[in-house]
């Protein structure tokens, strides 16, 4: 035999075993691929709390603005309001009325309410604050714009003799920086035979002193006028005016005149 035969043959018996190693390995089932498991999170424990779906204004019910909604159980305080503790306040609070101005999203407090058969005047009023009503009308009251939570001053205008007062008049601030805690308003019609509202009673928050003052003072004045301050200004602390009406000892701009054994408080031009 030749050397060319034998190199044929050799090349032919080294693709034959080729050949069949690869046929062997497609034949043989794929090797499979182990994935470990990736290390389980912890589960988030969720509590049912009582929620705000829409903001409700100061004095408004709750009505239907109120759902169960799930919390994280380790932010639950012991001010919200739990399914688990408390399963029928969803029915039982719809009639409560909002002691302050609440948030849709904020979980509901009973602290934020008015308590039953507590009125809501009272639940909203300060400790060593009173509610005092005054007589407005929309000329004395910044034009019928003066809204519950807004600061007003109180001021007094009353007739007086001429000898004192040539224009026949005194005006003068009895308090200042009182919160009003509501208004008592009515529908009118107005000339264009549009419908507004007027106040027409004016509730003030003050504290036992202011209140004897106002008492007076509506017992002295012709007309009482609320005088609406700015925002920025409510923080300012009042000078108490208007104590000199119930003491009797007069202001620095007033003399005490006394006419046949009667004392009078009189006011000077300014």
């Amino acid at each position: 035999m030749n050397k060319s035969r034998i190199i044929i043959l050799g090349v032919a018996v080294g693709a034959a075993i080729g050949a069949g190693y690869l046929a062997k390995n497609l034949a043989s089932p794929p090797q499979q691929v182990v994935v470990a498991p990736a290390p389980e999170q912890p589960t988030v424990q969720l509590t049912d709390v009582l929620v705000l779906t829409q903001d409700i204004p100061m004095g408004e019910m709750v009505g239907s603005a109120v759902k169960w909604q799930p919390w994280p159980s380790e932010t639950v305080n012991g001010t919200f309001i739990t399914r688990e503790a408390d399963p029928k306040a969803l029915d039982e609070l719809q009639n409560a009325v909002a002691r302050v101005p609440l948030l849709a999203g904020e979980p509901l407090r009973r602290s934020k309410l008015v308590g039953d058969g507590q009125s809501f005047l009272s639940a909203i009023l300060p400790p060593g604050k009173r509610a005092v009503a005054t007589r407005i009308s929309a000329d004395t009251s910044a034009g019928g714009f003066i809204l519950p939570n807004d600061h007003v001053d109180v001021i007094m205008t009353r007739r007086t003799d001429e000898t004192t007062s040539p224009n026949g008049f005194i005006t003068e601030t009895v308090l200042e920086n009182i919160r009003v805690l509501a208004i008592d308003q009515t529908i009118h019609e107005d000339e264009d035979g549009r419908r507004v509202k007027i106040g027409e009673t004016a509730t003030l928050e003050l504290t036992p002193e202011e209140a004897e003052v106002i008492t007076v003072a509506q017992q002295m004045a012709d007309r009482l006028t609320l005088s609406l301050r700015s925002v920025s200004d409510s923080s300012e602390q009042s000078t108490d005016p208007g104590f000199h009406l119930v003491t009797g000892m007069g202001r620095g701009d007033s003399v005490r005149v006394i006419r046949s054994g009667e004392v009078k408080i009189e006011g000077t031009r300014r």
